[in-house]
């Protein structure tokens, strides 16, 4: 954990020089790339010393199935070697240290990794193995027409920017960003005359970086605080499920649920402040014409807080991680996407019991969510009381649901899930069963999902 908070740090000193020192307009693309790589590199020898051999193995295993493999098959041998040496590690963390974490735990960055090395072989694929009708507007967009050099292969996967913590980016935003055309590819969206400008302007992300380190330092005080004294195993304490009723326990569940999420939002936000600081991650200008530089954001903490349906909760927390599972599993995936989807996600984090417990209890709740909100959400939208009567519900119910479906996620184990299963009496897996019984379940777009120039080429052939 030292080691992660020094390597951020500085980290973030090196950003704020790379971006005054090494810009585009001082250096060429080439430097950037070269001075990125190395210091990424340093920092995972010096965080997670030999283990680190683990990250620089599958980066040139893969290197070599980006080269020879051909582009019908290449998201294929890709994704199934990144996923298959990350499982394997992932055993080795159950197998060798006993559900124990490691202090030199590389599962992390092999994480991020294996998202970058299946992100771009995906969308290799879409720029040179399909064609562009048969691409979604995103795919089409996000398409890589061309097979990357090695160093700009190394430079995307270990950047010293988000070889720790990431996040994961594309490779087409990466590129522009160490070419220098990341922002100025965003302002052109804009009409800047309109506005009274003569020129584009040149945003800075100080003032970015600036709050998200306030919120990483308030996240910090409240995991030193609270995640301390607020301990998940605690619900399953014997004594504690003998006297406390369970409306009580439901309680208790919310606030060790809120204790155990200070830490994810020191290290997500942290790293958003890397990348801004480095000049990256500038995502356009607001409808109130605020510079925004949440392309990279991992996380909206008010929408988390806040959300009234699971959907909603999930689309906030972990945001590129979900982006990369919609990319290379939602959107590909032939049938059933919803449960592959959440089990790539269970496979990705790794073989404990309780993530498993987690995501296919995950599946049930969302179905389940879905089914109310598509049938039950239009009778309370007829007047102000109402929908605020129905928001207010939703709210309790989603923030209680994410604690039901997370708690599994940070016991690791079977026992604890199960006891802990038991003491709430399984109450969320049988609502949700009866709500989808009950309730009939409409087709998803997906199912009827159509590439972007699907509705153009009817339209035609109606003609």
């Amino acid at each position: 954990q030292i080691n992660f908070v020094a390597c951020q740090l500085f980290a973030l000193l090196a950003a704020f020089w790379f971006r005054i020192y090494l810009g585009p307009s001082h250096a060429s693309s080439a430097v950037r790339h070269a001075f990125a790589t190395l210091f990424g590199i340093y920092f995972a020898v010096f965080c997670f010393g030999w283990y680190s051999i683990h990250l620089f193995v599958l980066v040139m295993m893969n290197y070599g199935i980006m080269s020879m493999a051909s582009i019908p098959n290449i998201h294929r041998y890709s994704f199934v070697v990144a996923m298959g040496y990350l499982t394997l590690c992932h055993i080795s963390r159950i197998y060798i240290f006993h559900y124990g974490i490691l202090t030199t735990d590389f599962s992390g960055p092999l994480m991020i990794i294996t998202q970058k090395i299946t992100t771009l072989a995906c969308q290799l694929h879409d720029g040179i193995g399909r064609q562009a009708e048969e691409l979604t507007a995103e795919q089409n967009r996000l398409a890589v027409k061309t097979r990357p050099s090695l160093l700009e292969y190394l430079s995307y996967l270990l950047n010293f920017m988000s070889i720790i913590a990431g996040p994961c980016s594309n490779y087409k935003d990466y590129i522009a960003f160490i070419e220098g055309r990341h922002v100025h590819m965003k302002l052109l969206e804009v009409n800047w005359k309109q506005k009274g400008y003569d020129r584009l302007p040149d945003p800075s992300p100080t003032g970015a970086v600036m709050y998200k380190l306030c919120i990483t330092l308030v996240s910090l005080i409240l995991f030193l605080t609270l995640t301390k004294n607020f301990p998940m195993a605690y619900i399953i304490d014997n004594e504690f499920l003998d006297k406390t009723p369970f409306l009580s326990r439901l309680g208790y569940l919310y606030v060790v649920t809120q204790a155990a999420k200070p830490k994810y939002y020191f290290a997500w936000t942290l790293a958003d402040a890397v990348n801004n600081a480095a000049g990256y991650g500038f995502s356009g200008v607001d409808e109130r014409g605020t510079f925004r530089w949440d392309l990279l954001s991992n996380l909206n903490i008010w929408n988390i807080e806040t959300a009234t349906s699971f959907k909603m909760y999930i689309e906030n927390w972990n945001i590129q991680t979900a982006a990369w599972l919609k990319r290379v599993c939602y959107d590909r995936a032939p049938w059933y996407p919803t449960a592959l989807t959440f089990i790539l996600s269970a496979l990705w984090h790794g073989i404990y019991p309780g993530y498993y417990f987690t995501f296919l209890t995950g599946i049930l709740i969302t179905l389940a969510a879905r089914a109310i909100r598509n049938n039950c959400r239009l009778y309370f939208l007829s007047s102000v009381p109402l929908k605020i009567a129905y928001d207010v519900v939703t709210w309790v119910v989603t923030q209680l649901a994410v604690c039901y479906t997370v708690a599994p996620f940070v016991m690791l184990a079977v026992e604890p899930t199960i006891k802990f299963y038991k003491s709430m009496y399984f109450h969320m897996h049988i609502l949700s069963v009866l709500v989808l019984l009950m309730l009939p379940i409409r087709p998803q777009a997906h199912s009827i999902r159509k590439p972007q120039n699907q509705a153009m080429q009817n339209s035609v052939k109606s003609k």
